[in-house]
């Protein structure tokens, strides 16, 4: 087995390729806010609770008592469905893109990106330690 298609690995992965996607959205949505009828999308989050129940199925084999009980399985993948919140507020000609509630949210999908990324790479980083080739 490859160390990247270990399950955390793969959920990382996915939740970065969402996050990619979601930024194409968004921007969509800002260059578009002075469209006439134009309604802003988003992106749903990754399902991750397949790959859950996988998880808890499978067990470690525990070789002392003050082992901690673990399970392992594969992460999740496939296509971001588009969610069209319906709950915008419309202006006069049709538009419904806020700038600012737009701007806050590729914030936030930035810093959950970044933190998804340090994730990614520190646990390479403990495996790597693990293996002895730092």
């Amino acid at each position: 087995m490859a160390i990247s298609d270990l399950p955390i690995f793969s959920m990382l992965r996915t939740r970065m390729e969402w996050h990619q996607e979601r930024q194409r959205v968004l921007s969509e949505n800002v260059a578009n806010a002075d469209t006439p009828n134009f309604k802003p999308s988003d992106l749903t989050p990754p399902d991750f609770n397949q790959a859950n129940r996988r998880l808890a199925s499978l067990n470690l084999s525990r070789t002392d008592a003050s082992h901690i009980v673990g399970g392992g399985g594969s992460g999740g993948g496939g296509r971001f469905d588009a969610n069209h919140p319906g709950g915008a507020e419309v202006r006069p000609a049709g538009n419904a893109v806020s700038l600012e509630d737009e701007m806050l949210k590729v914030a936030g999908n930035q810093m959950d990106y970044q933190a998804a990324t340090a994730l990614y790479t520190r646990g390479l980083g403990l495996i790597k330690t693990a293996l002895g080739r730092r």
